[in-house]
């Protein structure tokens, strides 16, 4: 999805952790995307190289291409005007877009953000090794989560692992004599 400030959605939430790291880095990053998925190169080309018969570049790549709205922009925001008329570079390009990337949105605009206890200092049962007695779930968890009903899973299935370990911690305390 493009907004008015970049990018979002499942694609760039599975490779945020990446791409922030990229960034971090080197101070941008570059997404290469597919914008006609379904057509090989070749094909791509010859549709494009179809005569226009008078009508206008933006409905020839529509018609030919199934290329409109933020698709296309993204070609025009790439290619410069020069090069609109080179159905060649047109389609190249349309295969392999450059999108670069500059910056995350800021932390206040997040709907999931990573960072927390990092998995590797917990058990199986979401437990901290440092700390027995405390369980860690969701949004607590340093992971690159998924947003809106994939994360509210992923927070409820871990909250029942960290549950459920938390009641057999407890259990096996109580069993255990006094001191």
């Amino acid at each position: 999805m493009a907004t008015a400030t970049g990018i979002e959605g499942s694609l760039v939430y599975a490779l945020s952790a990446t791409l922030r790291d990229a960034i971090a880095r080197d101070g941008r990053t570059t997404l290469w995307l597919d914008l006609v998925p379904g057509r090989d190169g070749e094909r791509l080309r010859r549709d494009l190289a179809r005569p226009r018969n008078g009508r206008s570049l933006s409905e020839h790549l529509r018609r030919q291409a199934g290329v409109d709205g933020v698709k296309a922009a993204l070609l025009r925001e790439v290619l410069p005007i020069e090069a609109m008329g080179d159905m060649d570079r047109v389609a190249g390009t349309l295969k392999r877009l450059p999108l670069v990337l500059q910056a995350a949105r800021p932390v206040a605009e997040a709907i999931s953000s990573g960072g927390g206890v990092r998995l590797e200092t917990l058990d199986d049962g979401l437990m901290l090794a440092a700390a027995p007695g405390v369980f860690c779930a969701g949004e607590m968890l340093d992971w690159e989560a998924p947003t809106g009903g994939y994360l509210l899973s992923a927070c409820f299935a871990s909250g029942v692992r960290a549950g459920r370990a938390a009641a057999g911690w407890l259990q096996a305390r109580d069993r255990q004599p006094a001191q």
